[in-house]
């Protein structure tokens, strides 16, 4: 029989909404988010002062096993919500639209995006250009916050040519720029930046102040950052990507190394400059 208490309130701490998060942009305080798919971890997390909670489709690559996000199903994705919402935790908690699931238009992708508000989210993420502009619009419309996410787009993989840096070639940063404000102006609160150059994310965070912008190897210029949390444990084999900084180096518990990242983030050591940026 396991130790581990039933659902309850996962920490005493005020709940971190919407408004909440608009605060911390406006003020400059750095918001710190990691990807989180099951309520042991939930717990951890927000006990240890993450903002930002996100059940990512990674999950496919640290839970699964799986090579890409791409066989990731709504199914999965609504499991794992459940999973972590069933916490309560304090922290804001934000759920990716699988592949698959939003790109024939409109409808099919609000019918996902309810299925993951149903299942705990509180704002759902899709990857995409200026093409999703029209899909955040009609989600925002119908009250679901919606986060962006450019740059590298795990679910394109294949059609980008891998996981490589984006927006530094030709006019890829102008139309990332351009992608950028048309997102915003659409209705998203919140978007992710994966592997940009710092100096556009920075820009793009100037440029749109009512953007919390979230950079994962895209410089500390943005209003948060995001890893994923096996990446910032040291779990898993392989090469990790330039971007991840390993949190467990300095020993102690999984817990200690979680808020050793929130600390980082929030005075601004992680990322480090032509460390963990390109």
């Amino acid at each position: 029989m396991s130790a581990h208490s039933s659902p309850a309130a996962s920490s005493a701490r005020a709940a971190v909404t919407l408004p909440k998060l608009r605060e911390m942009r406006a003020r400059g305080e750095k918001i710190a988010m990691l990807t989180c798919y099951d309520a042991t971890f939930a717990q951890v997390l927000d006990d240890a002062g993450v903002d930002t909670l996100l059940v990512g489709d990674s999950l496919g690559n640290v839970l699964q096993g799986r090579t890409s996000t791409l066989p990731v199903t709504l199914a999965d994705m609504a499991y794992h919500t459940e999973c972590v919402a069933r916490v309560q935790p304090s922290a804001w908690l934000v759920s990716d639209l699988p592949f698959g699931s939003y790109e024939n238009g409109k409808g099919p992708a609000l019918d996902a995006a309810v299925t993951l508000m149903r299942a705990g989210a509180r704002m759902v993420k899709l990857e995409g250009g200026g093409w999703t502009a029209e899909i955040v619009a009609h989600l925002v419309a119908r009250g679901v916050p919606v986060c962006a996410h450019l740059g590298l787009t795990p679910q394109r993989v294949h059609a980008i040519g891998g996981y490589r840096v984006q927006g530094r070639e030709g006019d890829s940063g102008a139309v990332l720029r351009r992608e950028a404000r048309e997102l915003a102006e659409a209705g998203a609160a919140m978007m992710v930046f994966e592997m940009v150059p710092a100096t556009l994310a920075t820009e793009i965070t100037q440029e749109n102040p009512e953007l919390m912008t979230i950079g994962i190897g895209a410089g500390g210029g943005t209003a948060g950052q995001v890893l994923v949390l096996h990446d910032m444990l040291g779990l898993g084999n392989g090469r990790k990507p330039r971007f991840v900084r390993n949190f467990m180096t300095e020993g102690g518990s999984i817990a200690s190394a979680i808020g050793r990242y929130v600390a980082a983030v929030k005075d601004g050591s992680f990322p480090q400059a032509d460390v963990h940026t390109y």
